[in-house]
């Protein structure tokens, strides 16, 4: 089996990743300046559920909310001015863009929003992300969604819809909505024993262990 070492030496960075700056009245644990792209709180928690989830670097309940907060204060905030950016239409993380594809965030913002970030955040910000929903389906309509649900990224500034559907941005809005709902893979993921042994190996502790 793979030591703890190899984690903490590794992933963990001998305790590098952690932040504790407070960003817009919300302390981020871990993670680099403002957050990062908001896919940082759902690929690794799709399966893994962070709420009441800690370990010897952070409290992951506390990381996924307030990063997410955040990044939807900032978004609001709106510090560059793009045309479009409000309360409702938020959400910055990697996605297409006009001139390609990049990982937004705070510190990577180009006037581009992916319907991901805020609907694959449901689980942690269910206000702020159900009026994402209905701005994204209901204002926007057809020019954001199609035949596989919501179209990838759109800038009301530019303006510029995709016309691209990646599954990497779909799939957990879908996972994430049902955990929200139900916590259906959170509850299958950690009922696997060898999820728990790892975990627990690895110095994780949560009421889903």
């Amino acid at each position: 089996s793979i030591p703890k070492i190899a984690y903490d030496n590794g992933w963990a960075s001998n305790g590098a990743m952690r932040n504790n700056n407070t960003y817009f009245g919300y302390q981020l644990p871990l993670g680099p300046n403002l957050g990062g792209p908001l896919f940082f709180e759902h690929y690794s928690f799709l399966g893994i559920n962070p709420f009441g989830l800690t370990d010897a670097y952070a409290n992951y309940q506390t990381q996924v909310i307030n990063h997410t907060k955040i990044n939807y204060e900032y978004v609001k905030a709106n510090p560059k001015g793009y045309y479009g950016y409000s309360d409702q239409s938020w959400g910055l993380t990697a996605s297409d863009i006009p001139s390609g594809y990049t990982a937004s965030s705070p510190t990577n913002d180009v006037g581009v929003i992916a319907p991901t970030a805020a609907l694959s955040s449901f689980p942690y910000t269910p206000a702020e992300s159900m009026k994402a929903l209905k701005f994204f389906y209901y204002k926007l309509g057809d020019k954001l969604w199609g035949t596989y649900g919501f179209k990838d990224a759109f800038s009301l500034h530019e303006p510029w819809f995709a016309n691209s559907y990646l599954a990497i941005d779909q799939g957990p809005i879908v996972v994430m909505l049902e955990n929200y709902r139900s916590g259906l893979l959170w509850n299958l993921f950690m009922s696997c024993p060898e999820i728990k042994t790892g975990m627990t190996t690895l110095g994780f502790q949560s009421p889903h262990l």
